[in-house]
C-alpha cells in the first residue's frame, strides 16, 4: 500500500474544480437542469414534511380528544400528504441517479482520455508513484460522483430542515430549540474526535483490497505458467498475504467503528427522549395539547438530525474523504510533467521518413550504449538492426516507439498510422477477428476472401469460424504468443503503413517464416526494420545498422551487392 498524502486545501480545490468543470462542460446544460429540478423537489419534500408535522399534530390531538369527524378529516389529509411525499421522493431519487450517472460518464470519459493520451498510462504505471490507477478510474470515480451528489443533496435537505423546523421548534419551545443546537454541536465534536483516524484507514483499505484483487487477476492471466512451474503454493501464500493485509486493516476499521458506534448509538437514542422530558411537564399541567408533544418530538428529531449531519454520515464521509484523496493523487500524477533534469530523446512526428539525428543512448549501469547515430531509413527497404550489446538495440527500439529513455538527440518518424511496432510481448484487444485485423481508422474495404487469403499465408487460417465469423474472442488467452504476433503482422499488412518495426523477428517466427513475412511487406512496399540478435543472417536485408559495445555504429548498405 502506498498512501499518497494530499493536503486538505489541495483536495478541496480539486473537488471544487471538478464540480465547476462538470457544470460548465458540454453536458452542463442537462446537469444544471437536473440540479435545479432536484433543488425544487427537495424544497417540496421539506415543505411537505412541515405540513406533515402539523397534520400529524392535529391527527393525534383528535385521537386524544375523541373527535371522530376531525380524526376522519385528518386521516384523509395524512394519506394525501404521504402520497404526495412518496411521489416527490421517488422522482427526486430518479433525478439524483440520472445526474450521478451523467457526471460519472463525463468524468470517466475525461479521465480515460487523459490517461490514454501522451503515454500517461505508461508513465503512471512505471513511475511507481501511484498504486492501482485502474481501481481509481473504475471504482473511485463512481464512488466520487454518487457520493458527492448524495452528500450535496443530504446537506441541502439538512439546510432546508433547519430553516423550516427551527421556526416550528422555536414556536413550541425556545428552550427545546437551544437544546437541539447544543446537543448536535456536542455530538458532531465527539464524532470527529473519536473517528478521525478512519480517513487514513479507509484510504489504506481501498489499496489493500485492490492489491488482493490484482493478485487474483494475475493468477488467472498466468494460470498455465503457474501450473507448469508448480508455483501454486507460492502464489497461494502471496494471495493470503495480500488478504491478511486487507483483513488486518479492516479489523482496525471495525474497532474504530465500534468506539464511534458506542457514542453515536447512545446519541441517537437520547434524541427520542430529550424533547419529551422538556415538553411533558407543560402537557401534564394542561398548558399544551397532546398533539404538540408528538409534533415537538418529531420536529426535534428532524432538527437534530439536520444539525448532526457529521454524526449520522461520518463513516460515509471518512470513506468519501479517502476517495477524494485517491482521485486527487491520480490527477496529481497524471498532470505531473517529466523532470526537467532528465535528458530524453526528442520524438517528432512528420510526413517524412524515419530518421535519427545525433541520437545518443545511455544507461546508468553501462554508460553510453550508442553514440551520435545519424541516419535516415528509406521506405520500401528491409533493414536489420543488430549488434554486440543487446541492451542498445532494446533501448533504440523503445526510443523509436516513443518510450522515454535516457539519452539525447532527435528521432523523426511518420505519423502514428504510418508506422507500426511489433514487440516481443504482444497484446491484442479482445474482439472479433475482423476487429483484430482491420484498423479502426481503415475504411472497411477489405473482403472476407482477402482476410482468409492473408491468414492462410501466415498459417492462421484455422482462426476463422465459418459458423460464427463475428464471435468475440479474448485473443490473449485463445492464441499462443507467436500466433498473437502473427495476427499483429496481419493487422500491419492490412493497415499498409510506411514502416513496420519488429523486435527479434527471427526469435519469434523462425528464419523461414520471417523470410515470408519480409516478402509480404516487400510486395506492399512496406519498409521493415527488424531488431535482431547477434548471428541473424544478413543476406535477406537491404541495409544493416550495426552497433558495437563502445557505442560506435556502422551503416551497411547491401542493395548493390550480388
Amino acid at each position: 500500500m502506498s498512501q499518497q498524502p494530499i493536503p486538505l486545501k489541495t483536495t478541496a480545490a480539486r473537488f471544487v474544480r471538478a464540480v465547476k468543470v462538470f457544470l460548465t462542460s458540454h453536458v452542463g446544460g442537462r446537469a444544471r437542469l437536473l440540479l435545479f429540478a432536484l433543488v425544487a423537489l427537495f424544497c417540496g419534500i421539506s415543505a411537505l414534511n412541515v405540513v406533515n408535522s402539523f397534520v400529524g399534530r392535529n391527527f393525534m390531538t383528535a385521537i386524544a380528544e375523541r373527535r371522530t369527524a376531525e380524526f376522519t378529516r385528518q386521516a384523509f389529509l395524512y394519506t394525501g400528504v404521504f402520497a404526495a411525499s412518496t411521489i416527490v421522493s421517488v422522482i427526486a431519487r430518479f433525478a439524483e441517479e440520472r445526474l450521478a450517472l451523467l457526471w460519472r460518464e463525463f468524468l470517466t470519459h475525461r479521465v480515460v482520455g487523459s490517461y490514454m493520451s501522451g503515454g500517461t498510462f505508461y508513465r503512471v504505471s512505471v513511475g511507481g508513484k501511484l498504486s492501482y490507477p485502474d481501481q481509481r478510474i473504475a471504482d473511485d470515480i463512481n464512488a466520487f460522483t454518487v457520493t458527492t451528489l448524495s452528500f450535496v443533496l443530504m446537506l441541502l435537505n439538512s439546510v432546508l430542515a433547519i430553516l423550516t423546523f427551527s421556526g416550528v421548534l422555536w414556536l413550541i419551545s425556545p428552550l427545546l430549540f437551544i437544546a437541539a443546537v447544543l446537543y448536535a454541536a456536542f455530538g458532531s465534536y465527539m464524532t470527529i474526535a473519536l473517528g478521525r483516524p478512519l480517513i487514513s484507514l479507509q484510504y489504506n483499505q481501498l489499496d489493500a483490497e485492490a492489491a488482493f484483487r490484482s493478485s487474483l487477476i494475475r493468477v488467472r492471466e498466468n494460470a498455465e505458467s503457474i501450473l507448469f512451474e508448480g508455483g501454486e503454493q507460492r502464489h497461494a501464500n502471496l494471495l493470503l498475504k495480500r488478504f491478511d493485509e486487507a483483513a488486518g486493516n479492516f479489523r482496525r476499521i471495525i474497532s474504530l467503528n465500534r468506539n464511534v458506534g458506542f457514542f453515536t448509538t447512545g446519541y441517537n437514542w437520547m434524541i427520542q427522549i430529550i424533547p419529551v422530558i422538556i415538553i411533558a411537564p407543560a402537557f401534564i399541567h394542561g398548558d399544551m395539547e397532546f398533539g404538540v408533544v408528538t409534533q415537538s418530538a418529531a420536529a426535534f428529531a428532524i432538527l437534530v438530525a439536520a444539525f448532526s449531519f457529521i454524526v449520522s454520515q461520518f463513516k460515509s464521509l471518512s470513506n468519501f474523504a479517502a476517495v477524494v484523496a485517491r482521485l486527487s493523487s491520480l490527477v496529481e500524477v497524471m498532470e505531473e510533467r517529466q523532470p526537467s533534469g532528465t535528458s530524453n530523446v526528442e520524438l517528432l512526428e512528420t510526413d517524412g521518413q524515419l530518421a535519427f539525428d545525433q541520437v545518443t543512448l545511455t544507461s546508468p549501469a553501462k554508460g553510453r550504449l550508442l553514440a551520435d547515430l545519424s541516419a535516415s531509413v528509406p521506405t520500401d527497404v528491409r533493414m536489420l538492426v543488430v549488434g554486440d550489446d543487446e541492451v542498445a538495440g532494446v533501448e533504440l527500439f523503445r526510443a523509436a516507439a516513443g518510450i522515454s529513455i535516457s539519452g539525447s538527440g532527435r528521432i523523426t518518424r511518420p505519423q502514428q498510422d504510418q508506422i507500426r511496432f511489433i514487440p516481443q510481448r504482444p497484446y491484442l484487444i479482445p474482439g472479433t477477428l475482423r476487429q483484430a485485423l482491420v484498423p479502426v481508422d481503415k475504411p472497411p474495404g477489405i473482403s472476407d476472401e482477402q482476410i482468409l487469403g492473408l491468414l492462410d499465408e501466415l498459417g492462421l487460417g484455422h482462426l476463422i469460424d465459418p459458423e460464427n465469423p463475428d464471435r468475440e474472442q479474448d485473443w490473449g488467452t485463445v492464441l499462443s504468443p507467436r500466433e498473437q504476433q502473427l495476427l499483429i503482422v496481419a493487422n500491419a499488412i492490412v493497415a499498409s503503413p510506411r514502416y513496420v518495426v519488429v523486435e527479434k523477428g527471427e526469435v519469434t517466427f523462425g528464419h523461414e517464416l520471417m523470410d515470408r513475412i519480409l516478402g509480404l511487406f516487400a510486395e506492399r512496399s512496406i519498409a521493415c526494420l527488424n531488431f535482431g540478435e547477434p548471428g541473424t543472417p544478413r543476406g535477406r536485408y537491404d541495409i544493416v545498422l550495426e552497433y558495437h559495445k563502445d557505442g560506435s555504429w556502422a551503416w551497411i548498405d547491401q542493395r548493390g551487392k550480388p
